[in-house]
């Protein structure tokens, strides 16, 4: 009993040296208080929130061809046509602006935080989205009304964005293909259609500068890859039992990628034939499927999260896939489903911006008010009743 009573003692004899507080305690508080900032963000900041550079992108993208002059008097898009350029250069503007900070925070997170993009690149959800900022300069490259697609800096700018889509197909896509299919069943999931996305993106984006070949060998790796995933996640009752409640938004990527296939194979073909209507006609059948079961995303919008931005891009690429179908068919049915998907595309592009910047002001506040700075006093009075 004496030995286990002497234990308590020498331990405390340990613990309590004579250092003095400020030399050594406080400088190390305030290193970390400094420090601890600039750390949280880089943790925080995923992939995942490349989708408010999707959005904007997309939708420079549609304002873009949507102020494009019309030829059929008829069409709705003339109304377009007469708004300003500088609301479509001020878009634009944003939307670059919002991709160079997120690409630049990235960036600073594979420099500091390896091991949490590391984890992020062996996630079934999260390696989908390391896509985004690639696809998001694509899209921002098509809208730009400074370079044109026959220029040298057009294409190398091309080039260098799809490069990364192609390593990362590789990795993917090989994966699938040599681990068998049990690995694909249980990583596959709404996101994975990302990857499709990109896929389809880059073709369109060569198709525009007229390498058709390039165009077709992205969409041929595209198409394959998205029959599979529609397929696996069509028997999987649309992958619910891989996602969270909070994801349910992703949902609407279902929409994207037909969307997109109708686009991309729309600028390989230079007309909006049959295989362009299927594919459009698909994404609409999807986004009717998707708005009459709102149950099914009751949970997600309890709380708002950066998840709700899925619902932005999808509805803009089917926005945009409208527009290249009211060019083919010239008829008030086709102009007014242009015109209906266009305003709900902005609309819940805006509210979303709204909601972002309210939420992020009601964070900080918060934080304020639950951490507020400490003067000397307090925090050396703390460190040396911890000491003692």
């Amino acid at each position: 009993m004496a030995a286990k009573q002497s234990q308590p003692q020498i331990e405390i004899a340990i613990d309590v040296p004579q250092i003095s507080c400020h030399s050594i305690i406080l400088p190390h508080l305030e290193a970390s208080i400094i420090e601890k900032p600039p750390s949280s963000l880089l943790s925080k900041f995923h992939a995942g929130y490349f989708r408010i550079s999707l959005s904007l992108c997309s939708q420079a993208l549609l304002w873009k061809t949507l102020g494009d002059p019309a030829d059929d008097p008829h069409a709705f898009r003339q109304v377009f046509s007469m708004l300003p350029p500088t609301a479509f250069a001020l878009l634009w503007s944003l939307a670059l602006f919002t991709l160079l900070s997120q690409s630049l925070l990235y960036i600073l997170r594979c420099l500091f935080r390896f091991e949490l993009v590391k984890k992020e690149f062996f996630h079934p959800v999260g390696v989908n989205y390391l896509f985004a900022p690639w696809i998001s300069w694509l899209l921002l490259l098509q809208s730009s009304p400074f370079i044109a697609p026959s220029s040298i800096l057009y294409q190398t700018l091309c080039s260098a964005f799809v490069v990364p889509v192609l390593v990362l197909d590789v990795k993917l896509y090989g994966q699938w293909f040599t681990k068998g299919p049990w690995l694909l069943w249980t990583m596959a999931n709404p996101t994975s259609q990302i990857s499709v996305i990109g896929n389809l993106v880059g073709a369109m984006t060569a198709a525009s500068m007229g390498w058709t070949e390039s165009a077709v060998f992205m969409f041929s790796l595209g198409i394959i890859h998205y029959l599979v995933l529609f397929v696996t996640l069509y028997q999987r009752l649309s992958g619910s039992s891989s996602l969270p409640e909070m994801l349910t938004p992703t949902f609407f990527l279902f929409i994207a990628a037909p969307s997109m296939a109708s686009l991309a194979w729309d600028s390989i073909s230079g007309s909006l034939d049959v295989a362009s209507k299927m594919l459009f006609f698909l994404s609409l059948f999807l986004f009717f499927s998707l708005v009459c079961r709102p149950t099914l995303f009751e949970r997600s919008m309890r709380k708002f999260s950066i998840a709700w931005w899925a619902y932005s891009f999808p509805l803009t690429v089917l926005a945009l896939a409208s527009t290249e179908y009211a060019k083919e068919v010239t008829g008030s049915i086709a102009h007014t489903l242009m015109l209906l998907l266009t305003v709900v595309s902005v609309l819940v592009t805006v509210a979303l911006m709204v909601i972002t910047a309210l939420s992020s002001s009601n964070i900080m506040f918060s934080r304020k008010l639950t951490n507020p700075v400490q003067s000397p006093a307090i925090i050396t009075s703390t460190t040396t009743t911890t000491t003692t």
